[in-house]
């Protein structure tokens, strides 16, 4: 039987997910550039979405046109930290290197698809974003400001593990992975302080570090620490986080 006969009807539509690429200045090359790691287009076609790059614009109305044509935001991760500004906070050490311009046009995008109720993903630096558009607060650097953390930043290949993670039951993350232990890799040294309004902590690590948090008033507002799309053959249950993620997005464009 081949795979069409198994399906009556067409393949379910794809719906366009929109995805923040990380910036890179110029150096040897004359130009400044956009950059993506593969993986996460991947993962966004392999859960059946389009995805779609968003090059950054610090104009409201151009933001608003990227927001008209997909039905889901990607915030990806990266090697920079949010501005402590950003959340009432000034610079302690430990901060590393910002890019204030994609941060920027990360938060215009996130704002503009909460207040549309559109699917929200975001992958670490994403997650940390999340929680400081909703109101939260960053540790600036876990080594020195959470006491007895555990190293969070893997040194081996970053599609196997670090530690678990315990997944809240009754939450999206747990409906899109399961709940109890889950393997994760990491990459991160910042971390959610204080959560911001609304949000819910979906995922905590042994040491205490907050894992994964979701919106309580948003139909999918997700953001995870890890990085679930490096492990999509590793440990395939990561998938279901993008899979979850453009149901969702299928279902706010019907």
């Amino acid at each position: 039987m081949n795979n069409h006969s198994r399906h009556h009807g067409p393949a379910p539509r794809r719906p366009n997910i929109g995805i923040t690429p990380d910036w890179s200045p110029a150096g040897e090359q004359p130009f400044a550039r956009y950059e993506l790691k593969v993986p996460y287009a991947d993962a966004v076609l392999r859960a059946g979405g389009l995805p779609f790059v968003l090059p950054y614009s610090d104009e409201p109305a151009c933001v608003e046109s990227y927001l008209d044509r997909i039905s889901g935001v990607l915030v990806t991760g990266g090697a920079f930290d949010i501005p402590p500004s950003a959340y009432g906070e000034d610079a302690r050490e430990g901060l590393g290197a910002l890019k204030e311009g994609r941060t920027a046009f990360e938060a215009a995008l996130m704002r503009g698809a909460l207040k549309r109720n559109m699917p929200l993903l975001g992958i670490c630096g994403g997650m940390q974003l999340l929680n400081v558009i909703l109101g939260g607060t960053l540790y600036q650097d876990i080594g020195r400001e959470v006491e007895g953390a555990r190293e969070h930043e893997q040194k081996h290949d970053r599609t196997h593990p670090q530690h678990p993670v315990d997944v809240k039951s009754g939450t999206l993350l747990a409906e899109a992975v399961g709940y109890g232990q889950l393997m994760v890799n990491s990459t991160h040294h910042q971390s959610v302080r204080g959560v911001g309004k609304d949000v819910t902590i979906t995922a905590v690590a042994p040491d205490g570090v907050v894992e994964a948090i979701e919106s309580s008033v948003h139909t999918f507002a997700v953001g995870v620490q890890w990085h679930p799309e490096y492990m999509s053959t590793t440990i395939p249950v990561h998938v279901g986080l993008y899979k979850a993620f453009v149901q969702k997005a299928r279902e706010h464009r019907r």
